[in-house]
């Protein structure tokens, strides 16, 4: 009888030892991420064009754009700490034939944080706003022409380039 306790109690405990090595398995990894973020710029305005009706310069010595203000949507990636900037610069004065209006006889408010008044030219691209690290950016450009009883008669035209520069 002794000899079936010793062997009774010697499977069991063969048996508890058993069970737990089958059923404790762990294993681990390690997985490395890397993420590439480069720098962007995306610039969206409401509208591409511009125009300043005919108007009685004593009764209007300043000339608001038809079209209202144009909005902008500025957005832009960068580096913690760079600024983002807006610029825009004329390829030449108002032009009709061999007639002439300066360009910087429009100018321009602006409205939205980061977003600044200014004078358009063509020797130098003057900004329209600047700001510090990423983000989206929304603010409004009001255009205005200086009339004058000087300017002859015609349809001026010229071109103007945004840049949104996001280093």
């Amino acid at each position: 009888m002794t000899d079936i306790r010793r062997l009774t109690l010697g499977f069991a405990a063969f048996a508890l030892v058993a069970t737990q090595g089958l059923g404790a398995a762990t294993a681990t990894g390690s997985l490395s991420a890397t993420v590439t973020v480069s720098a962007m710029a995306k610039l969206t305005l409401s509208s591409a064009t511009v125009t300043f009706p005919s108007a009685d310069p004593d009764s209007s010595p300043s000339i608001a754009a038809a079209e209202g203000p144009v909005t902008i949507t500025a957005k832009g990636k960068t580096s913690n700490g760079a600024t983002i900037s807006l610029t825009l610069l004329a390829a030449d004065d108002l032009l009709s034939g061999s007639d002439s209006i300066p360009i910087s006889n429009v100018t321009w408010t602006a409205s939205g944080a980061g977003f600044a008044a200014g004078t358009m030219s063509r020797a130098a691209a003057q900004t329209v706003g600047s700001w510090t690290n990423s983000g989206n950016r929304t603010g409004t450009q009001t255009f205005a022409l200086a009339n004058s009883w000087s300017y002859a008669a015609g349809n001026y035209t010229t071109t103007a380039q945004y840049t949104l520069t996001a280093p």
